[in-house]
Order: structure tokens, then sequence, then C-alpha cells
């Protein structure tokens, strides 16, 4: 795809579109159209009211100042720590806390019910935490089995 728009940042730190047009849209946002099964493809630029500007296919083939742009301005507003390895649970009834290693650290949350644990397309799950944040385990197959063993009790 050619990419017939420039990106750039405002004195605010706000992202600034400029199309083929030479018109500035101020404060866009970027919007993954699939953020857990498929994160760098389909990339929306919204404007205030949700209105589309551009499209990205693939964040990958994009130039690179756009690309890390568009990367930065997600990685600053999603908050979605990927579980390597579950630890340990303090009970196998709702509610119990897990104690885990993420890509963002080690942590302990607690899991209020069964169904804050969703399914997110064949192999992936959103894990929602006492506080309302998500938790992602990218592949409940490939996980290793202690940590697979304890996703059993609860699925």
């Amino acid at each position: 795809m050619t990419h017939v728009f420039q990106l750039r940042r405002d004195s605010f730190g706000k992202l600034v579109f400029t199309g083929a047009d030479g018109i500035d849209v101020h404060g866009v946002i970027p919007v993954r159209a699939f953020p857990i099964q498929a994160p760098t493809r389909g990339i929306s630029l919204v404007r205030d009211g949700g209105k589309e500007v551009a499209w990205i296919d693939d964040l990958a083939t994009a130039p690179s100042h756009i690309r890390d742009l568009v990367t930065e301005d997600l990685e600053g507003r999603e908050f979605i720590p990927e579980i390597s390895h579950i630890a340990s649970v303090s009970s196998f009834a709702t509610p119990c806390t897990w104690t885990v290693k993420t890509d963002r650290g080690d942590t302990a949350f607690v899991l209020k019910v069964d169904e804050d644990i969703r399914r997110v397309g064949e192999a992936s799950l959103l894990i929602a935490d006492s506080h309302g944040i998500n938790f992602l385990v990218r592949d409940m197959f490939r996980i290793d089995k202690h940590s697979r063993k304890i996703l059993d009790r609860f699925l």
C-alpha cells in the first residue's frame, strides 16, 4: 500500500494527520481492528467523533516514522500484560488471587468470577482482574504445563 499521508506530533504531543489534500487533522487516534489476533494489521486512524481518516493494512509495511508514531501512541493507551507463566492461584474457587509472570514483570491479581476469563479466537484468553485490567494468554496450548493445568481448572 502506498501511504499518501503524513503523520507527526504537534506541540501538545497529539498526532496530526496530513492527507494528500494538505489539510491537517489534529488529534487523530490509531485504533486496532484486531488487537489480539492481528495487532499490526488493520489500523484505523480516526479523528474526533470516530470518523476514519486513513487505514493502514499492515503496520509492518508502513514507513518507519509512521510505524513508530502509531506504535508509540498505541502502547501509551493500551495496557494488556501478556501472561507467560501462572505461578500459583490461592484457590480454585473464585474470588482467588493469581500470581503470574508477564511481559511487564511479575504480579498478582484477584479473579472475581470464572466469567472474567474470556476466550478470544481459538487459543487466546483475556483474563480481567478485579480492577478491570485485562491480562492476555496469547496461546493457552503453548503455555507451560503447570500454567495450562491451572487454566484447565477454570475453563
